[in-house]
C-alpha cells in the first residue's frame, strides 16, 4: 500500500472546544481536525506547525508531546491509496478562527468550512460524519481520562 504520512491536531480550548475542519468530498461532507500530509523533509512538529497556521491562523509555540491517536483510512487519492495519520492533542487559549489561506485556497484543499464545536454540540450531532466515525466519544474519553499510555488506534 502506498500511504501518506499525515499529522493532525486536537486543538481543545479551555472551555473544551475543539476546533474542527469540514472537507467537502464528492460524497458528502467530513469534520475532521485540522492537519494534513507530512511534506519531504519535515517532521511532525513543522508538518503540523504548517498546517495550523493555514487552517486555524494559529502558531504553534508549545511543544507537542506524543501522539495520542493512530489512524489509517484507505480511500482514492491522486497519488495515494490513503493515509495514515498521528493525532496531538494540544490545549490551548480561546482564539479566533482566522486561516492563513484565504477562501479560494481552503475551497482548493476541499475545505468548506472551519469552526469551534463544544462537547454537547459534538455529542448532539447525530447526522454529522466526523473522521474518525467515532470522533466525539473518543474525545469525550480523551478529555475525561487522559491519554493512554500508548497511542490509541482510533479506526475509520
Amino acid at each position: 500500500m502506498n500511504l501518506r504520512v499525515a499529522v493532525r491536531a486536537l486543538v481543545v480550548d479551555d472551555a473544551d472546544r475543539v476546533a474542527l475542519v469540514r472537507f467537502d468530498f464528492p460524497d458528502g461532507a467530513v469534520w475532521a481536525a485540522p492537519g494534513g500530509g507530512v511534506e519531504a523533509g519535515e517532521d511532525d512538529v513543522t508538518a503540523l506547525r504548517r498546517e495550523l497556521h493555514e487552517e486555524l491562523g494559529l502558531e504553534l509555540t508549545e511543544p507537542l508531546g506524543r501522539p495520542v491517536w493512530l489512524r489509517t483510512h484507505l480511500f482514492p487519492m491522486t497519488r495515494w491509496d490513503g493515509q495514515t495519520e498521528r493525532y496531538y492533542l494540544l490545549r490551548v487559549r480561546p482564539f479566533e478562527l482566522r486561516p492563513a489561506l484565504g477562501a479560494d485556497m481552503l475551497r482548493d484543499e476541499g475545505v468548506g468550512e472551519i469552526r469551534w464545536w463544544s462537547r454537547d454540540e459534538l455529542d448532539e450531532a447525530a447526522d454529522v460524519r466526523f473522521a474518525p466515525r467515532r470522533f466525539p466519544a473518543l474525545l469525550r474519553t480523551l478529555l475525561e481520562e487522559g491519554a493512554a499510555a500508548e497511542p490509541l488506534d482510533v479506526g475509520v
